[in-house]
C-alpha cells in the first residue's frame, strides 16, 4: 500500500494543506481560514478536522497516511514539538505536536515555515536532484532555509537559515530584529519600497513619484520604472541586488551549496532580477566556491510550504 503524507502550512490568515505521495507529488490540496481568534484550541481542532476531511476527499485510508508535518510562523522548540512564540497567531508555549498526535493518532513533525518551504523546493521543486541548497524568500521580509547533505540545518537553537538578518551595513537602517542594516532592510520588498520613498521624499526626480501619489508603491512599480530607465528605480534595485549578491557570496564560502533558490514576490521580476544578481554573484564570490553553483527561481509557489511540511515525515522514513 502506497504511503501518503499530509502537510499543513499554518499562517496568520490561512492554513494551506495538502496530501502528497512518497515522491512529494500533490494528490489534493485545500486552503482554509486560520480563524486565529478561536485561539490555539480552536485552530488545532480545525487542523485535525481538515486533515481528516482531506484524507476522505482524496480517497485515502487513514492507515495509508504515514504522518503529518506542520510549518509554523515563529520561534519553535522543535525537539519537544512546542510553538514557543507565534506572533502572527498570538500563541505562546503551545504543545502543538502532542496535541495533533493525540487528535490524529499519527506521527507529527513541526518546523519553521521558511524551513519547510525550503524543504519543499529541495525535495521536488527547483532544488530537486541535489543535496545542498539554500532557499531565500524575498517578500515583506527575507526568509531562508538551508538544506545541507539532504537535511534541514537548524543549528543549536533553531535559528539557522535566518538569512535576512545577515548584517550588510553596520550603519544602516534599523531592522525589526533589533539590529541595523540587515539584508532584509535592503533586499526585501519592504526595504526596496522604503529606499524608493526616501529618494522621492528627498526631492529626486522619478517616475515613481506619480505612482506613489496614486497608490502604495510595489516592487512591480520599481521594476517597471527601471525598465523605462528611471534612475531612482535602477539605484534601488541595484542596491538590493548587490546586497543579496554579497549575502550569497558569504553563504557560498560557508556552505558551498549547489543551488540558491530565490522565491517570494520580488522574484517574480524574473530576468530583471536574476540576470544582474547572477552577474554580481560571480564578481563577488571566490571562484572555487562559485564553480557549478546555480541561482534559480523557486518553482512551487505557495505549495512549497505544505509539500515541505509533508516531507518532514516522508523524507525521514526513507
Amino acid at each position: 500500500m502506497e504511503k501518503r503524507y499530509i502537510g499543513i502550512d499554518l499562517g496568520g490568515t490561512s492554513m494551506k494543506m495538502g496530501i502528497v505521495d512518497e515522491n512529494g507529488q500533490v494528490i489534493l490540496e485545500k486552503e482554509h481560514p486560520t480563524l486565529k481568534e478561536e485561539g490555539p484550541d480552536g485552530v488545532i481542532n480545525r487542523m485535525i478536522a481538515h486533515a481528516r476531511e482531506l484524507a476522505d476527499l482524496s480517497h485515502t485510508s487513514w492507515q495509508q497516511i504515514g504522518g503529518v508535518g506542520v510549518g509554523l510562523p515563529g520561534f519553535l522548540d522543535i525537539p519537544n514539538g512546542i510553538a514557543r512564540h507565534l506572533t502572527n497567531l498570538g500563541w505562546t508555549d503551545v504543545p502543538i505536536r502532542d496535541r495533533l498526535q493525540a487528535g490524529l493518532g499519527l506521527p507529527v513533525a513541526i518546523d519553521n515555515d521558511a524551513n519547510v518551504a525550503a524543504l519543499g523546493e529541495a525535495w521536488c521543486g527547483a532544488g530537486a536532484g541535489v543535496n545542498d541548497v539554500v532557499c531565500i524568500t524575498l517578500g515583506t521580509g527575507v526568509g531562508g532555509g538551508v538544506i545541507a547533505g539532504g537535511r534541514l540545518l537548524h543549528g543549536m537553537n533553531g535559528f539557522a537559515g535566518e538569512i535576512g538578518h545577515i548584517q550588510m551595513d553596520p550603519d544602516g537602517h534599523p531592522c525589526n530584529c533589533g539590529q541595523v542594516g540587515c539584508l532584509e532592510t535592503i533586499s526585501s520588498a519592504t526595504g526596496m519600497i522604503r529606499l524608493a520613498n526616501e529618494a522621492i521624499a528627498a526631492g529626486r526626480s522619478s517616475l515613481l513619484r506619480e505612482k506613489a501619489g496614486q497608490h502604495q508603491l510595489s516592487t512591480r512599480d520599481l521594476f517597471e520604472a527601471a525598465s523605462q530607465n528611471d534612475e531612482v528605480a535602477k539605484e534601488v534595485i541595484g542596491q538590493a541586488v548587490q546586497a543579496l549578491a554579497r549575502a550569497l557570496a558569504m553563504l557560498s564560502i560557508v556552505l558551498n551549496p549547489a543551488r540558491f533558490i530565490i522565491g517570494g514576490g520580488v522574484s517574480k521580476a524574473g530576468d530583471a532580477l536574476f540576470v544582474p544578481l547572477r552577474a554580481a554573484y560571480r564578481q563577488r564570490t571566490q571562484k572555487n566556491a562559485q564553480e557549478g553553483v546555480e541561482i534559480l527561481p523557486a518553482k512551487l509557489g505557495n505549495r512549497a510550504g505544505f509539500i515541505g511540511a509533508a516531507g518532514l515525515i516522508a523524507r525521514r522514513e526513507k
